[in-house]
């Protein structure tokens, strides 16, 4: 009989997920809180500008990262629904970052696609657990 002792570690591949969910968060910090601060401090703000190379680094990030995360789950669990998610939330990322015109349209876009692709993060995390016991 097995001892109902502390959970193993994850596997590599679901820790994968962690770091993109955390990748998720802190670009929609940056999208909402910067020009938060920004407007708030107006003279942070004309000395500090991160510049359109954030978003195009962030992109240039996430893609990868997150496309070999997705995929890995698809393969463990052929669950499509975390990996078409994902897809779409990289795709608004995308959009946000090559195509936007304003800030504004800028950071719906770029959160709305990191919100989609933190969700599909965790629902591709869950199923790896469950599939895992």
């Amino acid at each position: 009989m097995r001892s109902a002792g502390p959970r193993p570690w994850p596997r590599p591949r679901s820790w994968l997920d962690g770091f993109a969910v955390c990748a998720s968060a802190l670009c929609t910090v940056h999208c909402l809180g910067l020009p938060l601060l920004f407007a708030l401090l107006p003279t942070i703000a004309a000395r500090i500008d991160p510049g359109e190379s954030f978003h195009l680094l962030m992109l240039a990030i996430a893609v990868p990262t997150s496309l070999f995360a997705l995929l890995q789950g698809w393969r463990r669990h052929r669950a499509a629904l975390p990996f078409g998610i994902g897809l779409t939330g990289l795709s608004l990322m995308a959009v946000g970052a090559l195509v936007a015109r304003t800030p504004l349209g800028e950071a719906i876009w770029t959160v709305g696609g990191s919100a989609l692709l933190a969700g599909a993060h965790i629902l591709n995390w869950r199923r790896g657990l469950r599939t895992a016991c």
